[in-house]
């Protein structure tokens, strides 16, 4: 598996419990709802990000 990208992200406390809520309903956990959200927001910007490494791997 492709190793993960560590980031320190500063949020307004609003912000992470707004992200928090949005987590919880959709099952997943914070970082993996921060990581869907900016592929969405990548995605809406015609800037899509290819598969990662494990699943292209996968894939052949």
């Amino acid at each position: 598996m492709a190793e993960r990208k560590k980031l320190l992200l500063r949020l307004d406390p609003a912000v992470h419990d707004a992200l928090a809520r949005w987590a919880s309903d959709d099952l997943r956990s914070i970082n993996a709802q921060i990581e869907f959200a900016l592929r969405q927001a990548l995605k809406a910007a015609g800037r899509q990000v290819s598969k990662p490494a494990a699943e292209a791997e996968e894939q052949e």
